[in-house]
């Protein structure tokens, strides 16, 4: 089949591998254009970029795609069946939408309609819920609201993280895309309730609040590492928690309950296992505290 594959980040890549592995003829890969990153400030590709080079793909890199109707004729003169998208980062717009034969078709980290949205791999953690998937959907002009091709699941444990459920939603999103190229099925509308939405994250998301119950800032260690990352403050410094567990505990919300970095939450506690101070390297809570002395009943904000 003709396509295209429009994705920046490692969670598309193995789509964009399988798709090459299983003989479909990729004409045009899109993605994000390079941008500087790391101390140095050096330009990189995205991930996608790097490995269409890697394959030998056509790489595009269009800053935006709204008003850019010369990049609509081109896409449009490329004669596709169809365009596989995998968290490009771009919207598509309605020229560029309807130019394939069979549309585009969109690889989605959630079972919608639930988890519509930028970060629905972290939603599903931060809210609990005990299982999440990947939507093939055909992409619309909505937000995540076009009708659904196929869905798979995986289930969420209570230790399961955020990067170990991104590689597996990677790798389903990759199997189910081949199917729905292969079996072509029926477009299913998404149901009209039940709908949630998941906002893109910023820094400031990765804040701990004591006041919370441990369960909740559990989740959210598990949920926002590695990116945005969760902290707190240690003297007016962020102390990074890479990971942590609930105990029991209680007193002041933010109160170090012992020489072992147990924090008292809204209810129940926190012990951080592994945690960043600023300018050192990660490491267990024994060895940081090894260098550093927290004495119960340190306040932490």
């Amino acid at each position: 089949m003709r396509l295209a594959f429009m994705g920046s980040p490692d969670f598309a890549v193995p789509a964009l591998r399988a798709l090459h592995a299983a003989g479909h003829e990729i004409v045009a890969v899109y993605c994000q254009p390079p941008r500087p990153a790391g101390r140095g400030h050096a330009v990189h590709p995205c991930p996608v970029h790097a490995a269409a080079e890697a394959l030998g793909l056509p790489v595009r890199t269009p800053a935006r795609l709204r008003k850019d109707t010369a990049e609509h004729a081109a896409f449009a003169a490329l004669g596709l069946d169809a365009a596989v998208v995998a968290a490009y980062g771009l919207i598509i717009p309605d020229p560029m939408l309807v130019a394939p034969r069979r549309g585009c078709i969109n690889i989605h980290a959630s079972l919608l309609p639930r988890w519509r949205g930028a970060a629905p791999i972290q939603a599903a953690l931060l809210a609990g819920d005990t299982e999440t998937g990947v939507t093939i959907m055909q992409v619309d002009s909505g937000l995540d609201t076009g009708p659904m091709l196929l869905r798979g699941s995986v289930p969420i444990t209570p230790a399961t993280t955020t990067p170990e459920l991104h590689d597996a939603l990677a790798e389903l999103g990759a199997q189910l895309v081949l199917r729905a190229l292969d079996e072509a099925p029926e477009p299913v509308p998404q149901p009209a309730e039940g709908a949630t939405y998941a906002a893109k994250l910023t820094r400031e998301d990765g804040k701990l609040d004591w006041t919370q119950d441990v369960a909740v800032l559990e989740r959210r260690v598990r949920a926002l590492n590695p990116w945005p990352g969760t902290f707190t403050l240690l003297d007016g410094a962020p102390l990074k928690v890479l990971a942590a567990r609930p105990e029991a505990g209680a007193g002041e919300p933010g109160t170090v309950l012992d020489e072992a970095l147990l924090v008292a939450c809204g209810s129940g506690a926190l012990r951080l296992l592994r945690v960043q101070a600023p300018g050192r390297g990660a490491m267990d809570a024994a060895a940081f505290l090894r260098g550093r002395r927290i004495a119960a009943g340190t306040r932490l904000g």
